[in-house]
């Protein structure tokens, strides 16, 4: 009897040395995603549509307790954000602590040969938003409406100065083409953003400027802008400002934003800021913003961002080319 015990017993004690070293054995599970720190770049000045766009997007992530890890915002200035997409694609492939903003400047950016870099080359994670453009002026110039400017763009197409960003310039083309006008002519002065077209504006150093609605909602509503109209299909809600439609130019164009990650992306750091940014543009942070920013929420991932990628390129490229 003790012998039959004995042997019990050691075999239950293989078994549990056995079961011990199974477990050990075991691979220790991936460390939780993000454990530090992220970056979130916009590839332009401050005051410009990324810096909106991508402060908008940490401080709705914050406010809502989405996200527990630092999310420092870096500026990083130059050619619309071409320069910060090379540095991504050559600097930062395979990185999960590095997040951008983009937009249709990314496109037109490649088209025009400023950047060698598409949105193939990098992750693009999820769309945001939709932004429509806006034609703005200083209080004191001699233009009341688009009808004003544009007669005089075509009396004097290069007399006419007129503060545009790279990307911004295609809409201001597509209204001078409307007016009848030859859009080659045009005396365009770049600028990275709202904020230093407004400071141009106000120096005298532009005529007009043609920027995001966001990036000079507020110079409007308090009148230190005047606007002469709007892109969009309607009159946007709480802008006071005619469409080009209602001046008679037919000419319609939004631009969208949305953020994207270095080539390469681990897929479990894809997949939570698609979640996390899901879940953020349905609280009330984020609606608010998009309602002060006139921001229209247009949140897209996986194969619909893909596609709506795919044929916005084919569709730029088609009308840039034309």
């Amino acid at each position: 009897m003790l012998t039959t015990r004995s042997a019990i017993g050691a075999l239950l004690a293989a078994a549990l040395l056995l079961t011990g070293c199974q477990e050990s054995e075991q691979p220790p599970a991936a460390p939780a995603y993000p454990s530090g720190p992220v970056t979130m770049t916009a590839g332009a000045n401050p005051g410009s549509g990324f810096d909106i766009t991508i402060r908008a997007v940490v401080d709705a992530l914050e406010k809502e307790g989405i996200v527990d890890v630092p999310l420092p915002v870096e500026n990083r200035p130059g050619n619309i954000g071409a320069d910060f997409l090379a540095t991504m694609v050559d600097q930062y492939r395979g990185r999960d602590d590095q997040v951008s903003v983009t937009s249709l400047s990314m496109m037109m950016n490649e088209f025009r040969g400023i950047s060698e870099y598409g949105y193939r080359d990098v992750t693009m994670i999820a769309r945001l938003m939709t932004e429509y453009y806006i034609v703005v002026t200083a209080p004191g110039a001699p233009y009341r409406n688009l009808s004003d400017l544009l007669d005089a763009v075509r009396a004097d197409p290069a007399g006419v100065s007129v503060g545009a960003a790279t990307d911004d310039q295609a809409p201001f083309d597509l209204l001078v083409s409307a007016a009848g006008a030859d859009p080659a002519r045009i005396n365009y002065v770049s600028f990275e953003g709202g904020a230093e077209q407004s400071a141009a504006l106000a120096g005298g150093e532009i005529d007009v400027a043609v920027t995001g609605v966001s990036e000079v909602v507020e110079a409007v509503t308090s009148g230190t802008l005047r606007p002469l109209g709007v892109l969009s299909e309607e009159r946007l809600p709480g802008l006071d400002t005619p469409t080009a439609r209602e001046q008679g130019f037919d000419v319609t164009l939004s631009n969208w934003r949305g953020l994207y990650g270095p080539p390469g992306m681990p897929q479990v750091a894809v997949e939570y800021w698609q979640s996390a940014l899901g879940r953020m543009v349905d609280t009330s942070t984020w609606k608010q913003i998009a309602d002060r920013n006139q921001f229209t929420t247009t949140f897209m991932i996986g194969d619909e961002f893909q596609n709506f990628l795919a044929e916005t390129q084919a569709d730029l490229d088609a009308a840039l080319a034309s």
